[in-house]
């Protein structure tokens, strides 16, 4: 199989998504003993949410939201990877998964879904939300990793699969 290298995930990209969950985390933080009320816990759905859109995204097979999936994981790679070789004096190697994830025809159904939705949610607020941004730029960077770091990746594919195909299948 000749994977492109807008597919790989390097160490520089997971790094990036990190980041962005940490930045996420740090800011939302209300302290230990306000931490897991449901209210401020409520505060961290949108940012999960397109976090998980995110990954769907990047397990898009093809198409012109998945192309613009792979660009940002590219560019997102290649950043980190520039700041972990020039800024901190490491390496960056590849961490993308062995195994492959493929969303079934109405697993990108519910892809197409979910975007409508995001861009709903832009229209109606009247402007661009930078904290959804990085929520779904963080989901692409950590989708394809493996490890730890794409665990969700293992879990959201063939549950979005799952339900776009049972949606198809009452229709």
């Amino acid at each position: 199989m000749n994977i492109t290298p807008h597919n790989i995930v390097t160490l520089g990209g997971v790094v990036i998504g990190l980041s962005l969950l940490t930045w996420e985390v740090v800011t939302w933080w209300p302290g230990a003993k306000s931490a897991t009320k449901p209210k401020q816990l409520l505060r961290l759905l949108p940012f999960a949410l397109a976090w998980l859109y995110g990954m769907l995204l990047i397990l898009s097979a093809g198409g012109a939201l998945g192309a613009a999936a792979d660009y940002s994981l590219w560019g997102a790679s290649e950043i980190g990877d520039a700041v972990l070789k020039y800024g901190a004096g490491g390496e960056a190697p590849e961490v993308t998964r062995s195994s492959n994830l493929v969303l079934t025809p109405g697993g990108h159904g519910v892809v197409v879904v979910a975007t409508v939705g995001l861009v709903a949610v832009w229209c109606k607020r009247r402007g661009f939300n930078w904290m959804l941004f990085r929520a779904v730029l963080c989901g692409i960077c950590l989708g394809l990793a493996g490890g730890i770091a794409g665990v969700a990746g293992y879990v959201l594919s063939p549950a979005v699969s799952t339900a776009g195909d049972a949606i198809v299948g009452l229709l």
